[in-house]
């Protein structure tokens, strides 16, 4: 009987790394996409397309946030991870929300 338990313990830190592992990969991508919006800047007068290009990488990375978003909510309610893991969500998000109103005009 405390095999049997021993078993289950283990595998349910294993279900806890693998959904830490994929939210850290989301995060990653996320952060790539809004470090992408925040160090993007026209090149001069004639730039026509920065103001797009900020905005298409600051909503790939919101996109991306909003898959963490649920990742996390599902992780966070069977009680596999704690609830500060909503915070990276919320600053990558608030990031991107952020750089996508204050895009650089050409």
């Amino acid at each position: 009987m405390s095999e049997q338990r021993t078993a289950g313990a283990v595998g349910g830190h294993v279900a806890t790394a693998v959904w830490a592992a994929v939210l850290l990969g989301l995060h990653a991508v996320a952060g790539f996409f809004v470090l992408s919006a925040l160090l993007t800047h026209s090149e001069g007068s004639w730039d026509r397309t920065v103001t797009g290009t900020v905005r298409l990488m600051a909503g790939l990375g919101l996109a991306v946030e909003l898959l963490a978003l649920a990742g996390t909510a599902a992780a966070v309610n069977t009680g596999r991870l704690r609830r500060w893991w909503y915070a990276p969500v919320a600053a990558l998000a608030l990031t991107a929300l952020v750089r996508t109103v204050f895009a650089p005009l050409p």
